[in-house]
């Protein structure tokens, strides 16, 4: 297992849009990819495949999550969304 943390940038946080992005750039991957969150009111962890839990995060501009990616291809899967996130998700 693989982990980094990594900052949200772009304006609007996990909405939507970047969430789609997110879910489906780790679609390609065979890995277990998700990332830990946690604000003021609680902590969780999100499957990164999964546009309803990213969305259940409430992941906002600013807040930093560890991606934490798990198999055969886990440090790809690291640097692909890391960057992803890095550049603001098409934002």
């Amino acid at each position: 297992m693989v982990s980094r943390k990594v900052k949200v940038i772009n304006p609007s946080g996990l909405h939507l849009r970047p969430a789609g992005i997110l879910c489906n750039k780790a679609m390609n991957y065979k890995s277990l990819i998700t990332f830990e969150y946690e604000d003021k009111i609680k902590t969780g962890v999100a499957n990164a495949k999964s546009v309803l839990s990213v969305l259940g995060a409430c992941v906002k501009s600013g807040d930093v999550i560890e991606l934490k990616c798990e198999g055969e291809d886990e440090e790809e899967a690291l640097e692909a969304l890391t960057l992803a996130i890095e550049s603001g998700l098409g934002e």
